[in-house]
């Protein structure tokens, strides 16, 4: 009778274990996985009218990060997670309010806009004629648990923020910046071509808080006019940080020899002026890069720069703040 007692408690126990295994492994956990992704070259995605035929050696690359929600099975046992992998919480990734459907969407629209501006850039970069004149910040999503939920709408453009005029998303960001905390902030913003001014209290930023944000997402509002038709289109792939490797592709193919030879990955928010400013998934980038083979890694300065070199290995990460200064230090590189 005790054997066949302990026979079904063995059977109960390893049922027990199986389901719980079972639902770690498939159940979300409500945070999300940011998966390294291997660089791809960027000339098969961008077309420029009587571009040459692409340099067998040598090239310019992009990087993206898989995102894909993360299930208890990867929150608790790390060694199972894919080499370089994060989690994540959800609010890095969603803002309150926000689906990840929406997240999504918003990501696919920031990669229209930064597609334009990287062109924008390299065309003027080339002595070309293009109108391109910033705008203003442009409010595209509104966390619902800060002040400015109250007093903001998507669609909003931003163009002045402690009586500093704002252009640009960067100007907007340093503005606020400026400010403690929990102190309000005055705002001048064009809505459906009305100028209005609007008071806005700050709050501590998620990852640091001593840095004052107003808990919106914004990207670049500008009128541009190009004068030839660029194509860029990676599919799927969403976000503004792909912007630096697109305005380097885009100018190679209107006849520089930007490579010069070499395997070069790069990743950065680019904006109008041609200033590079930093992005997400570093970590997972560098990973993704070091498997390519590349070269070369070019980054936005500062922060990201330093994450990068973190996990680089033998790869040479190069940091950068504007498209001029990359294209600088890549002409310096010794012949190949």
């Amino acid at each position: 009778m005790l054997a066949r007692t302990w026979h079904w408690l063995v059977l109960a126990g390893v049922a027990l274990v199986a389901t719980i295994v079972f639902l770690a492994a498939t159940v979300p956990s409500g945070d999300y996985m940011f998966v390294p992704n291997s660089a791809h070259p960027v000339a098969e995605k961008v077309a420029v009218p009587g571009e040459g035929k692409p340099d067998a050696a040598g090239g310019i690359y992009y990087v993206d990060v898989r995102l894909k929600k993360a299930r208890w099975l990867d929150r608790l046992v790390p060694f199972l997670r894919p080499d370089g992998a994060s989690i994540v919480p959800a609010h890095a990734v969603t803002a309150p309010g926000q689906s990840f459907e929406d997240r999504i969407a918003n990501a696919r629209v920031e990669m229209s806009r930064s597609e334009e501006i990287a062109a924008a850039v390299a065309l003027q970069a080339a002595g070309k004629d293009v109108v391109a004149a910033p705008r203003g910040a442009l409010v595209e999503s509104i966390a619902i648990d800060v002040p400015a939920a109250d007093a903001l709408r998507n669609g909003d453009v931003i163009v002045a923020a402690g009586g500093q005029a704002v252009r640009t998303p960067d100007a907007l960001r340093r503005a606020v910046g400026g400010v403690e905390p929990g102190d309000p902030v005055r705002l001048r913003l064009r809505r459906k071509g009305r100028q209005l001014e609007r008071t806005v209290r700050t709050v501590a930023a998620p990852d640091d808080e001593a840095r004052a944000i107003i808990g919106v997402r914004v990207s670049q509002d500008a009128r541009i006019d190009l004068p030839i038709e660029i194509e860029i289109d990676l599919g799927d792939v969403g976000g503004p940080s792909a912007g630096l490797p697109f305005a380097l592709e885009v100018f190679q193919e209107l006849g520089n020899d930007v490579d010069r030879g070499y395997r070069v990955a790069a990743t950065g928010e680019i904006e109008l002026d041609g200033t590079v400013v930093s992005v997400g998934g570093i970590k997972q980038k560098t990973y993704g890069v070091r498997a390519s083979g590349a070269d070369v890694f070019l980054v936005p300065a500062g922060e990201n720069a330093d994450t990068a070199r973190r996990y680089a290995g033998e790869l040479r990460v190069i940091p950068v703040e504007s498209f001029e200064q990359a294209l600088r230090v890549l002409q310096t590189l010794p012949a190949k």
